[in-house]
């Protein structure tokens, strides 16, 4: 008996934003269907591969294949040239994890230089994401979205304690894509959104991250936050910094003497990070952030046969 195909169609259409400017952006969002659902309807933009970088360089880097294939890069915009030309990469993300004041405690000034150089290396489509800490963030992004005027990157780390700060500067008085954070809960995704665009950003320049966990670690909260509800205040795109979650779990930085059973810690760390991709963009995430080269042939090989 042949199969007869009935084709879903659904109401809500994901809205989409356009990273970069020139001739190097990338588009996120703009799909009607589940994740890779293209025999219902095509897939207006596949999801989109960003590596990270710190302004740490290879400080924190646990992992011999990230060092390996920075070998040689001996600035933070070398690292970003290096970073722009992996396989499969379609846009860069910066962390600027030395600004935390629990840690390094980087100047604004040091950290808005460390932004300039590397947007002057490369011409690929960026991503900013602050130091995780609320206060220093709502000092430190709004000096970053004006530092990058006219190259429409996404500033990360807009959340609920700050919005006012980073939403006004990014999303209003340098034009810039305001990334607007929540901890895995679609009500405060929906209210973050809420109050953005009532300080008078556009929704169409919002991309949200919802939070995430490593695979196993909880995962199964951020899969429920992902399945988003007919709402246009949950339209936007959703960005999902991947690496910083699963290069930090005890299955990628346990060594492989104190657990001989689980194999050799660099492909632990490695199949972490895809795995987590994976899930990620399956349960709707438009975009992934990695580090690992590795994995982000993987992940991209991956959407090339599925998008």
């Amino acid at each position: 008996m042949p199969f007869n195909q009935k084709l879903q169609k659904f109401n809500a259409k994901i809205n989409t934003v356009t990273i970069g400017s020139g001739d190097k952006t990338v588009t996120i969002g703009g799909d009607s269907t589940y994740p890779f659902y293209s025999f219902d309807a095509p897939s207006e933009n596949a999801p989109k591969i960003g590596v990270e970088i710190s302004d740490m360089g290879l400080e924190n880097i646990v992992s011999e294949g990230i060092k390996a294939y920075y070998d040689g890069a001996s600035t933070i915009g070398e690292m970003a040239k290096k970073a722009a030309a992996m396989e499969g990469a379609d846009f860069v993300a910066l962390i600027l994890e030395g600004g935390d004041p629990n840690g390094v405690n980087k100047s604004v000034d040091e950290l808005i230089a460390v932004v300039k150089e590397v947007a002057d290396a490369i011409d690929a489509p960026l991503v900013v994401e602050g130091c995780k800490n609320v206060e220093k963030d709502a000092e430190l992004l709004p000096k970053v979205a004006e530092a990058l005027q006219g190259r429409n990157v996404l500033i990360l780390s807009e959340k609920e304690e700050n919005y006012k700060a980073i939403g006004a500067a990014a999303g209003l008085a340098y034009d810039q894509i305001v990334g607007a954070e929540s901890a895995v809960d679609i009500n405060l995704a929906k209210q973050l959104n809420v109050v953005t665009t009532q300080l008078g950003v556009n929704a169409q320049k919002i991309v949200m991250n919802i939070g995430s966990a490593a695979a196993g670690y909880g995962y199964e909260y951020v899969v429920s936050t992902m399945d988003r509800i007919n709402d246009n205040m949950l339209q936007m795109p959703i960005i999902t910094p991947v690496s910083a979650e699963t290069w930090g779990v005890k299955e990628a930085t346990a060594s492989e003497k104190d657990m001989p059973e689980w194999g050799p810690e660099e492909e632990r760390g490695i199949d972490m990070e895809v795995m987590t991709a994976a899930a990620d963009l399956a349960a709707g995430s438009d975009a992934v952030i990695l580090r690992h080269p590795e994995a982000v042939a993987a992940i991209s090989r991956m959407i090339k046969a599925l998008a």
